[in-house]
C-alpha cells in the first residue's frame, strides 16, 4: 500500500452543480493524461447533501502529487473551478488498511 490518495469536498454553488461537473471533468481528463495516465480519478455526489461532491484518486508517490500541485495547468483549472464553488476542503492520504475482496485484510 505504497499510493497515496488525493480527496476533495466540493460544495457547488446552487445552481451551478451541472458546470461544476463539467469543470472538474475536465479537471480530471487533464489531470489523469498529465500527470498520471495509469490511474484514475471519481466524482461522488452525496445523496443527502444535494451540491456536495467528494473526490478520490490514487497517486504513486508524494512527490507525485507535489507535481501535479505544482504544475501551472492545475493552478488553472482549480481557479476555474472555485469560481462554481461556495466551499472546497482537500486532503491528502495515506491508507491504512485495506479489504480486499477475498476479505483479507492487509495493512501498514
Amino acid at each position: 500500500m505504497d499510493d497515496i490518495w488525493t480527496s476533495g469536498t466540493w460544495t457547488a454553488k446552487p445552481g451551478r452543480e451541472a458546470e461544476f461537473v463539467e469543470a472538474w471533468r475536465e479537471f480530471a481528463v487533464w489531470s489523469v493524461e498529465a500527470h498520471h495516465p495509469e490511474r484514475r480519478a471519481w466524482l461522488l455526489r452525496d445523496e443527502e447533501r444535494p451540491g456536495v461532491y467528494v473526490s478520490v484518486g490514487p497517486w504513486p508517490s508524494a512527490a507525485a502529487v507535489e507535481a501535479w500541485r505544482a504544475d501551472p495547468g492545475f493552478r488553472e483549472r482549480i481557479g476555474r473551478i472555485r469560481a462554481l464553488l461556495d466551499g472546497f476542503e482537500a486532503h491528502t492520504l495515506r491508507p491504512v488498511l485495506a479489504v480486499r475482496e477475498s476479505g483479507e485484510v492487509v495493512s501498514e
